[in-house]
């Protein structure tokens, strides 16, 4: 059974900056793309980043530049570290894991049913 526990959420104001960390547990076949969504209720949830195993990533153009996904594969854990926050990054931010495919990643980030396993959430929110 694979598990996945975000942490690192909280409140900030405008400008500044938080770190998320997912942490999986369980074994996971094969190749696999580990990313990072976010919701905002009465929205469509959102793909943010995402991170190959070979490391290559991919980003949402409303973060680009401000948000970095990295991978450390000995602690099995991913993070997204958002900086020059804004107001309308406040959102529940998943992430989530699903099997490397040929299909683009940037496909993926606009197709949250394409993902096999999700956790929790964590919040974020932003205040200018």
């Amino acid at each position: 059974q694979v598990q996945l526990e975000e942490s690192g959420g909280g409140s900030v104001q405008s400008g500044g900056s938080l770190r998320l960390s997912c942490v999986v547990s369980g074994y996971i076949y094969g190749s696999h793309c580990m990313g990072w969504f976010r919701h905002v209720p009465g929205k469509e949830r959102e793909g943010v980043a995402s991170i190959e195993s070979d490391d290559s990533t991919t980003y949402a153009g409303s973060v680009k530049g401000r948000f970095t996904i990295s991978q450390d594969n000995a602690k099995n854990t991913v993070y997204l570290q958002m900086n020059s926050l804004k107001s309308e990054d406040t959102a529940m931010y998943y992430c989530a894991v699903r099997p490397s495919t040929l299909y683009s990643s940037a496909y993926y980030l606009t197709f949250p049913e394409g993902w096999s396993y999700w956790g929790q959430g964590t919040q974020v929110t932003v205040s200018s």
